[in-house]
């Protein structure tokens, strides 16, 4: 059985948390770091978009500014997405796709996915990998709702797949800072997203504590992926590779904004 890191859950902004999974990433693409597992949430809450996304489109700039909430454009694709410090754990696995055994995109997706999926059931709530469409990232549903959304990055056929479980949601909240053209009211938008997206507290009818939902996940992930997990930590050089990043890129209007970086960062 192969062993890889477990990075435990810890709590950054939303640049650290970007800055940290991209260190990783290019740690594991030297051959610096084993296959990895790491869990966060983000203080404060905020919003992520994908890496090719126009901010102006996808994000009500203003009303993030008003109340705190950070920002910030991915390496990976897919689309906005809010996450709220009280109802979301963040996962990421950065792998090499040989130990994966696929380097076939939406394989991959399943593969990780059925990590959630095992994690879900532990909890008690039986729930479907959802291969996706043109316009959406394959995710993890139950009934046709999202419970858990996940995007990728590739490079160097080193995979890096991060994404969420929902273990509580508050839509009101997050549609006060996505953007949603079509919608004349944050009401309106809700009144959709109901039917699209839902959470382990409403599923189970009870709350579930951050702790429980990542110990579950711990157990979800090895049986899946028929690992085992040993509890480490960043290295001095992913350490201080992030901070350059967060401090250079991550934190930077030029990316957030523009998707543009210092030719050093790549």
């Amino acid at each position: 059985m192969n062993t890889w890191r477990l990075l435990k859950l810890k709590t950054h902004n939303a640049f650290m948390n970007m800055a940290v999974d991209e260190a990783i990433l290019r740690a594991r693409i030297a051959g610096k770091v084993p296959n990895t597992l790491r869990f966060f949430r983000w203080k404060p809450s905020a919003v992520s978009i994908g890496r090719f996304q126009e901010i102006q489109k996808e994000v009500l700039v203003e009303n993030c500014k008003k109340h705190g909430i950070d920002i910030v454009r991915r390496i990976s694709g897919g689309g906005a997405i809010y996450h709220d410090y009280n109802g979301e754990i963040t996962y990421s696995v950065t792998v090499a796709t040989q130990d994966l055994g696929t380097e076939d995109i939406f394989a991959a997706y399943n593969h990780i996915c059925n990590g959630l999926i095992e994690a879900i059931k532990i909890l008690g709530i039986n729930a479907d990998f959802n291969p996706g469409d043109a316009k959406n990232c394959p995710n993890v549903s139950m009934n046709g709702r999202k419970i858990s959304g996940s995007a990728q990055s590739h490079k160097s056929r080193i995979l890096l797949q991060h994404g969420t479980l929902l273990v509580d949601v508050d839509l009101k909240k997050m549609f006060m800072f996505l953007n949603v053209p079509w919608a004349k009211t944050c009401m309106e938008v809700v009144n959709v997203a109901e039917k699209k997206i839902t959470s382990v507290k409403q599923e189970l009818g009870s709350s579930v504590s951050i702790k429980e939902a990542c110990q579950a996940l711990v157990k979800g992930f090895e049986k899946a992926l028929k690992i085992s997990l040993k509890e480490g930590e960043l290295t001095k050089y992913e350490q201080k590779l992030a901070e350059k990043l967060c401090n250079e890129k991550y934190s930077t209007d030029e990316w957030n904004f523009n998707g543009k970086t210092a030719s050093t960062l790549g």
